[in-house]
């Protein structure tokens, strides 16, 4: 492809993206297809000659774009949301041409340096101590093993990564039972094994109860096991309820054991003064993770891990080939070092582009409208008689059933879930669930970048008539 060529393709695809921003809302949310049905209008074999990207525009627009879910459709209530923002997506096109690879900060000062202050903006956005220090990694995931790894070193006295763990002992982590899945996934890559890994009963509230957490660790202390991590959550992904921070905090610091915060949704939160009540006792956290790929607008990859001792994590994951070797080694920050992977994405310049584009007053406009737009759906919720919200609604997530009585509960939790199926094949609006207490739950998020309460009120109504029309 010529420049000229190139040049011409890219206009048109910027006024493909600039309609398809116009006109997501009239898409169906959640994709139609039956499973293998793109799979199959894809040829079996590659292209032998060249072809044109006219002929690849025309292939997307008839074979992949069916075959997609619209996250970025303003009637997307599942899941946690995948935002993005122009801001984001023109940062992201200057990422992909200039094709760097930001390993280290001889590959790309820029990138490091840019990466180095960003951290520094989010850390005091949302209000973690000074101390704190921040890269980025691709998702809460990456994170969440990055911390449990580095846990497994410090407690080791870093002979894990050395010797193996066998020779330590029998390491333990503790999370509550709503934790997300990231966490017992990482136990099993960090060689712990998932039979070490401790679920905490939770409150009425969905949050993790302290005097359980402490029992645990008591009995595998008095048993010889070692406890190595503690993962307190702020906003799990079933309800967004909210660990006692300060509480966990305390039993962690009395026992020398780390403690990560995974806030992959919440986090964003944190950036609203009236949202701070979350972070206390973060005097005890060891490290934190959330998502500008959630909820500030930024498109995926961009996860925000920080930690109170970055030497610890360096130490835990730094090796240094011959051919990484640098007359600026320790005088800045090589990300390499800093998590798992080697190779590393320009991330810092979108999340620039968009704290700059909205600027903080309009970052906690939207976050905040996004939290009213849930609380007024919640009571919208609790006028019908035959709904119910399920678990508190403390930011933009809303757990509700229908339940029009005189059902048993298994009728109920049957009934809920066709009415789930039965929206989501609509292609109106899509919806995720959870199971609570046994009972089939309905989850609405309402964070999606440009959505409003005219969109959650229409989607009230349908999900109304349609819950209704079942029960006739």
């Amino acid at each position: 492809m010529t420049p000229d060529e190139f040049r011409k393709h890219a206009h048109e695809l910027v006024e493909w993206m600039a309609g398809y921003m116009e006109n997501v809302e009239n898409l169906p949310v959640k994709s139609l297809v039956k499973p293998g049905e793109i799979f199959n209008k894809i040829p079996d074999k590659p292209p032998l000659h060249s072809e044109s990207f006219d002929s690849l525009m025309k292939d997307f627009n008839e074979i992949i774009m069916p075959g997609i879910s619209h996250w970025q459709n303003p009637n997307f209530f599942a899941y946690f949301p995948a935002n993005t923002s122009p801001a984001s997506i023109l940062a992201e096109m200057l990422i992909a041409t200039l094709g760097a690879q930001c390993m280290i900060w001889e590959t790309s000062p820029a990138a490091a340096e840019l990466e180095e202050k960003m951290m520094i903006w989010l850390r005091e956005l949302i209000g973690l101590p000074s101390g704190f220090e921040g890269v980025i990694q691709d998702s809460a995931s990456t994170a969440t093993l990055a911390a449990i790894l580095t846990a497994r070193e410090k407690t080791t006295g870093f002979s894990g990564n050395i010797e193996g763990i066998k020779k330590s002992g029998i390491l333990k982590v503790y999370c509550s039972e709503q934790t997300h899945s990231s966490v017992e996934k990482a136990v099993k890559i960090s060689g712990i094994g998932s039979k070490n890994l401790v679920k905490i009963p939770v409150k009425d509230d969905f949050s993790m109860d302290p005097e359980k957490l402490k029992e645990a660790i008591t009995y595998d202390k008095n048993n010889g096991q070692i406890p190595c991590c503690v993962v307190a959550t702020l906003g799990t992904t079933g309800t967004t309820s909210v660990d006692p921070l300060k509480a966990i905090g305390e039993i962690c610091h009395e026992n020398d054991i780390w403690l990560h915060v995974d806030a992959a949704m919440a986090g964003t939160a944190l950036i609203l003064p009236e949202f701070q009540w979350m972070l206390e006792g973060k005097e005890y956290i060891d490290s934190f993770v959330f998502n500008p790929h959630k909820w500030m607008f930024t498109n995926f990859d961009c996860t925000a891990y920080f930690v109170k001792d970055a030497g610890a994590l360096i130490k835990t994951f730094e090796i240094l080939p011959e051919y990484l070797k640098t007359r600026t080694r320790g005088k800045v920050n090589d990300y390499r070092d800093w998590g798992v992977p080697m190779g590393r994405r320009f991330r810092a310049l979108k999340l620039w582009s968009v704290i700059r584009t909205y600027g903080v007053e309009g970052l906690c406009d939207k976050v905040r409208n996004h939290i009213a737009i849930a609380a007024k759906l919640s009571e919208m919720i609790s006028k019908e008689d035959d709904f119910e919200i399920l678990a508190p609604v403390i930011i933009s997530v809303v757990c509700f059933r229908y339940n029009p009585g005189g059902y048993t509960e298994d009728q109920i939790n049957i009934l809920n879930e066709k009415l789930n199926h039965q929206l989501n094949d609509s292609g109106k609006i899509y919806l995720s669930h959870t199971v609570l207490n046994g009972r089939y739950t309905l989850r609405m998020v309402t964070a999606q970048t440009n959505v409003t309460l005219g969109h959650v009120e229409r989607a009230w109504v349908l999900i109304m008539e349609t819950a209704r029309s079942l029960k006739s």
